[in-house]
């Protein structure tokens, strides 16, 4: 997302930021250099984040979305680079578990898990293309605001069904992408394509297993559903005037195949839509304030995963950094999807459902240095969540609290 200076190195800046939007395109991430010959590159990034945290009446040592990620570069002939990375998930504080199953035992979550994975070809002059496992193309229009080490934003259309890392319709890090990049002056765009085949089974009956449902599906019942969400699009553009302003723009869409157990169809549209707006660099001294809005369908989930039939998403993010390296801001979202966002007929939701999730955060960074950050962040809850099935609500509601944390995050 680096603006491309005019310049006499403009051709290699360009390649190098499209290299970069690629190896690196993660929200406060650094990568230091392990190997470099004539011809070959590797870079370690990413970061250990710790943090205690107080909500939902617990407090708890947790992990802060710590990372770390391999970037592997090789030039070619003809100006061509190759290149590839790799990011796993890591947890440093440790997750385990006490179970009672005719005696006790301890069960431990796992140290690593997937974040991203790809690899690809890029071109000064042709741009660049990419496949795996990556940061989708909507994400280029909405990053700008998120910028809260604990509480990121719920409302951009990224992290969907109920804050999972948007792997499912490609617009967080999503899954078995096909993408391509390239700039041009002051623009830069990304188009992409997810080829993936997804298939599961649901059912209009309460406590079912997907086994049950899809048994149900066999025997021609019309309340169980066999559902297909396969391919999706997206693409982003992005217009930088001058080093201080960002505009962006994109779309991402897919589509959900039902077939009923009866044999008859229906075809239903994930779609979103938005743009967003940057003024400044949140890394240098000074005013950063950014902020995105978003039109969605089909998209998301409410916090007991009932698909959202519509809804609008606001983020907003303003913080200053001191000469002194503190970096105070504030941060406001809001994802409305109103009091008529169930789909309909729905055989477990009142139709008058209200979903608002609302919420602002307030916070505090020291940067000790660029790569070294203790931070205290808190959060106040404004959610409206009603229902005439109070069981539900309080679901909904279990979710979204008030909170406070601090930690450090160190990166690497």
């Amino acid at each position: 997302m680096t603006n491309l200076h005019r310049a006499t190195h403009k051709m290699s800046k360009k390649l190098a930021t499209l290299i970069s939007a690629s190896i690196v395109f993660a929200p406060a991430v650094s990568a230091v250099e392990l190997y470099k010959d004539d011809k070959n590159t590797v870079e370690v990034g990413g970061y250990l984040d710790v943090r205690v945290i107080n909500t939902q009446n617990e407090t708890e040592v947790v992990n802060g979305t710590s990372r770390i990620n391999f970037g592997f570069t090789r030039k070619l002939k003809k100006d061509w680079t190759a290149l590839a990375l790799v990011e796993w998930g890591v947890n440093p504080v440790g997750s385990s578990d006490i179970i009672y199953n005719n005696r006790f035992e301890s069960i431990q979550d796992e140290f690593l898990y997937n974040r991203l994975g790809y690899a690809g070809l890029s071109h000064e002059k042709y741009g660049q293309l990419t496949i795996g496992k990556q940061w989708g193309a909507w994400y280029d229009v909405v990053y700008g605001t998120n910028n809260s080490f604990v509480w990121d934003g719920n409302a951009a259309g990224v992290y969907t069904y109920n804050k999972d890392d948007g792997a499912v319709n490609g617009t967080g890090r999503g899954d078995k992408l096909v993408q391509y990049r390239n700039s041009y002056n002051d623009f830069s765009f990304a188009v992409q394509a997810q080829l993936k085949n997804s298939e599961f089974y649901t059912c209009d009956v309460t406590d079912i297993s997907e086994e049950e449902c899809e048994a149900l599906w066999n025997s021609g019942d019309s309340a169980a559903q066999e559902v297909e969400f396969n391919y999706t699009f997206g693409a982003s553009v992005t217009y930088t005037p001058t080093n201080m302003l960002t505009l962006t723009a994109g779309v991402n869409r897919g589509e959900f195949d039902l077939t009923f157990g009866d044999g008859s169809t229906r075809n239903v549209e994930d779609l979103i839509y938005g743009a967003g707006i940057m003024w400044g660099n949140i890394d240098e001294p000074g005013l950063y304030v950014a902020a995105n809005i978003n039109k969605n369908k089909n998209h998301d989930t409410d916090n007991i995963g009932r698909l959202i039939k519509d809804a609008i998403g606001v983020e907003t993010f303003a913080s200053y950094r001191f000469d002194n390296d503190f970096r105070p801001f504030i941060a406001y979202n809001v994802f409305d999807a109103g009091d008529d966002y169930v789909i309909q007929p729905n055989f477990n939701a009142d139709p008058d459902d209200v979903f608002k999730r609302q919420f602002a955060v307030i916070g505090l960074h020291y940067l000790i240095d660029e790569d070294t950050i203790a931070y205290v962040e808190a959060r106040k809850d404004f959610s409206d969540f009603e229902s005439d099935n109070k069981e539900q609500q309080a679901q909904m509601e279990q979710s979204e609290d008030d909170g406070i944390a601090f930690g450090f995050r160190y990166k690497f």
